[in-house]
């Protein structure tokens, strides 16, 4: 799914091809569920004859300037994408239109026709983005909740530590709040924190001075090597988690065996040889019962691009829970009902689909439905102790 990295090939490209171009034709989906507070034809009429003066990004966020309000925005939400006929957008899952492909696509949500003849589409397969028409992209929400871009305005490694240091959350979910860092999502999550030798569970507020200069450098090289090679992943350096976490490929990185765990409600991947909890998170680890491991995500074309369980509220700038604990922590469910909810978390990178209906007939049988595992004992044992009257007891 579209992260910085991707959000920021697309604006460049748009950079690169599309400025100081009027646009002279218009086409907006009648899908309310997309196209936000504005109907198409108001949205077509607001933006037809105007030209494009820039492209801007913040986050997983993009905005194109015109001469003169409003401006369109985009949220890329799960499958949002940039697409320019004739120019390759990104490798990651873009790339040019052919001749012999529909265009502007089925998906497409925005589609506008340039004074020259190019042509730009935004399009969303899985429905999950939002294009707003906004007077002031800035100074509304999704981005004006948003933090400090995590490629345009890094933090200093100080502000950095201190900003852990308020944070009693695990670090991986920290890292997906988008109020707290704008444009990390779950790979990059990931990969920063194996890169930086830290454990998904391990609590922000611990992390050592070391850890969290290692954190902050790790997050600088890999978005600006991800931007830099234009989100391409066969250009990510062949040492990187990345390359090993998807599908048949998942199974060891330099040797060393990667687990899945959920963190966040997001399937993680971990080294737990080189990513270690430590202090009272490893303590507490000790006295619960393991989290259930997080099923391999399934090959997807090597991208994890079909991410079924990831939702708006990462790209709303949703605020994550304080406190938040593995799921092992939470126990005495019946088995059946804590089954359906790993089943609603399993493999958010990767479609997953097979694997969670497969639980689904499990857990959720047709008719009646079976009930808790714990319950029917006790009801059985009920059944059988039946006109067997407790000494001194009344009926």
């Amino acid at each position: 799914m579209p992260e910085l990295p991707e959000v920021e090939a697309a604006r460049r490209a748009i950079e690169e091809n599309c400025l100081g171009k009027k646009i002279k034709r218009v086409i907006i989906a009648d899908d309310n569920k997309v196209i936000h507070g504005i109907s198409p034809s108001d949205f077509q009429i607001s933006i037809l004859g105007k030209t494009i003066v820039s492209a801007r990004r913040k986050g997983k966020n993009l905005w194109l300037e015109l001469d003169s309000p409003p401006f369109p925005s985009f949220q890329f939400g799960m499958a949002g994408a940039i697409y320019i006929k004739g120019v390759a957008v990104t490798k990651y899952k873009r790339s040019a239109v052919k001749d012999s492909e529909e265009w502007p696509s089925k998906y497409s949500k925005f589609f506008v026709e340039l004074d020259d003849g190019l042509e730009l589409s935004f399009t969303d397969k899985r429905r999950f983005a939002k294009v707003r028409l906004l007077e002031n992209p800035t100074s509304v929400s999704p981005i004006s909740e948003l933090g400090p871009d995590a490629l345009l305005e890094p933090m200093t490694v100080e502000e950095f530590a201190e900003n852990l240091a308020k944070k009693k959350i695990t670090i991986k979910p920290l890292l997906l709040d988008q109020g707290f860092i704008s444009g990390i999502g779950n790979w990059i999550a990931d990969e920063v924190l194996y890169q930086a030798r830290i454990h998904p569970l391990q609590s922000a507020s611990s992390l050592s001075k070391e850890q969290c200069e290692a954190l902050h450098t790790s997050i600088k090289e890999v978005i600006q090597h991800a931007v830099q090679v234009s989100a391409d992943s066969k250009e990510f350096p062949v040492d990187w988690l990345f390359h090993f976490r998807w599908g048949k490929k998942a199974g060891k990185v330099n040797g060393k065996k990667i687990d899945f765990i959920t963190a966040g409600g997001r399937t993680t991947a971990y080294v737990p040889e080189l990513q270690k909890l430590s202090g009272k998170d490893a303590e507490k680890a000790a006295k619960v019962r393991p989290a259930k491991r997080g099923v391999k995500p399934k090959e997807d074309d090597g991208e994890g691009e079909e991410d079924e369980q990831e939702s708006e509220k990462e790209d709303e700038s949703a605020k994550t829970k304080k406190g938040q604990k593995p799921r092992g922590g939470r126990g005495k469910k019946p088995a059946s009902k804590r089954k359906t909810e790993d089943s609603d978390d399993e493999d958010d990178d990767a479609d997953g689909g097979d694997d969670s209906e497969a639980e689904e007939k499990v857990v959720k049988p047709r008719g009646r439905g079976t009930k808790p595992a714990t319950k029917r004992k006790s009801e059985e044992k009920a059944t059988s102790q039946a006109g067997k009257k407790p000494k001194g007891r009344k009926s």
